[in-house]
């Protein structure tokens, strides 16, 4: 029986990995006892990042839609700590689209040009009524193949 390689160790990435940036204020509460953000925090940047690009894209209305987003999965990796007050950029693009599905990867920066933390997530479109799967609204397509 042959051995497989060991599974590749995430590493941070550049800023030039990601096609649009949203800069987020941290705040005072966002510090853990430990003296920095907090792990659960950035999973609330990484939707804030994706769905405020969509609803100023005019593909994401979250009050009249007929089709939303579920979160399926998600992953991050952490590489350098963040605190109060510094500011946050997140960076993000898609990975995978699928019919109704799509793949969101998700970096978010401090001052440095690399990855303090990397991820994704995953929306599965569905109608909002029923909450079964939908294909992605054309226009919503559109807007997340810029994103590849």
């Amino acid at each position: 029986m042959q051995d497989s390689p060991p599974p590749t160790k995430p590493q941070p990435e550049p800023r030039s990995a990601y096609r649009a940036f949203r800069t987020i204020a941290t705040r005072w509460m966002d510090n853990d006892a430990y003296g920095h953000v907090n792990n659960v925090v950035y999973y609330s940047w990484f939707d804030t990042a994706v769905n405020a690009y969509l609803i100023e894209r005019g593909v994401l209305d979250i009050h009249q839609g007929d089709t939303i987003g579920l979160v399926i999965e998600t992953q991050c990796n952490y590489f350098a700590s963040l605190a109060f007050p510094e500011p946050v950029d997140v960076g993000i693009r898609v990975a995978k689209l699928g019919t109704s599905s799509v793949r969101y990867e998700v970096g978010v920066f401090g001052a440095s040009d690399e990855t303090a933390a990397k991820g994704h997530f995953v929306h599965v479109y569905v109608d909002k009524t029923t909450r079964r799967p939908v294909p992605l609204p054309a226009p919503l397509k559109v807007v997340l193949e810029t994103l590849l």
